[in-house]
């Protein structure tokens, strides 16, 4: 399962409205290849589901990944940070074993 803390939530719901999405979009999560460890993270609204995506809800929220990403991403929460230290979304992800400095790459 994917998770959405409360923040990220919020964060979320305000983009989605600033950018006047119908319900019909959700949010979709993935890994590609690259970064400094090997693999990134992806985040984006998305209204199509494909043919082997894994759909998750939370509080209120879909979350869609394809079935490879999955892998790399099952028990992940998605989280927010607004503090001094870095604002914006990040990955809190039990598999990844090393992630570099700016938290956008990780590996397993």
């Amino acid at each position: 399962m994917i998770t959405i803390s409360e923040k990220a939530k919020k964060k979320v719901e305000a983009l989605s409205h600033e950018a006047s999405l119908d319900p019909s979009y959700f949010i979709r999560v993935s890994v590609v290849g690259g970064g400094c460890s090997g693999l990134s993270y992806k985040m984006d609204f998305d209204n199509e589901e494909k043919k082997d995506d894994q759909l998750f809800e939370d509080k209120g929220l879909k979350l869609v990944c394809d079935l490879k990403s999955f892998l790399y991403l099952c028990g992940t929460q998605l989280d927010f940070s607004d503090g001094l230290n870095g604002k914006g979304f990040h990955f809190v992800n039990p598999n990844a074993t090393r992630t570099c400095g700016c938290g956008e790459s990780f590996a397993v």
